[in-house]
């Protein structure tokens, strides 16, 4: 076992190896391979074919999704332990990938070729069952997404936002522009001020310049 096989086997022990089966986690070990990627960078974007998908060993990234005008929304977030099973679709169909993923917080992760993928799923039954949830779960998220859009006020979006911001976060203080949030939540950076401003008077946020605690998760 070389060097690298050996980090990968270590990192995995941190959190996959009490999901998948020791078999899984020696082929992982054998055709996976470690990488970084630090915040704002693109993971993945609209239209690339995708190789390989990420197993998240710790860092979180943003999904979203883009109109034809080339306005983004965020649908939901990744981090330790997930990956965008709703991607395993695209891999196994051979598609381009319909979303664009952005690395919110540095991410680490171990990667593994999409050629892998539908074989594990008769292979291994503990695969299969993650697939299962991770898709289940980013499913359910996109419902919410949608639900959002349709049918909750744009100070309920932010607000939502903004607590789904600081779980991934680890911290209720985010610092954070009023344009990168009108950006993600595909408004005007005139609104989400306005909303900040209300939000902080009803004692939900406490917001300054560039910085928003979440008082109310």
């Amino acid at each position: 076992m070389n060097t690298q096989e050996k980090i990968i086997r270590e990192k995995l022990a941190d959190y996959f190896s009490t999901i998948f089966e020791k078999k899984l986690i020696d082929e992982i070990v054998e055709v996976g391979f470690l990488d970084k990627f630090r915040q704002g960078e693109t993971l993945v974007d609209i239209g690339e074919n995708m190789t390989h998908i990420p197993l998240i060993l710790s860092g979180a990234v943003k999904i979203l999704r883009q109109e034809r005008e080339g306005d983004e929304l965020v649908l939901y977030f990744l981090e330790k332990g997930d990956t965008c099973a709703i991607s395993f679709i695209n891999c196994i169909n051979r598609k381009k990938s319909i979303f664009k993923g952005v690395i919110e917080n540095d991410m680490e992760a171990i990667f593994v070729p999409v050629d892998q993928i539908d074989e594990w799923l008769a292979k291994y039954k503990t695969w299969r069952y993650f697939i299962i949830d991770s898709y289940h779960f980013r499913l359910i998220e996109m419902v919410e997404s949608i639900d959002g859009l349709a049918f909750m006020k744009m100070n309920e979006r932010l607000l939502k936002y903004l607590g789904d911001k600081a779980k991934i976060n680890h911290d209720v203080n985010l610092e954070i522009t009023h344009q990168q949030i009108a950006d993600d939540l595909n408004t005007s950076r005139v609104v989400i001020t306005r909303l900040l401003k209300q939000l902080h008077n009803d004692g939900k946020v406490y917001s300054t310049r560039n910085k928003v605690k979440v008082l109310d998760i």
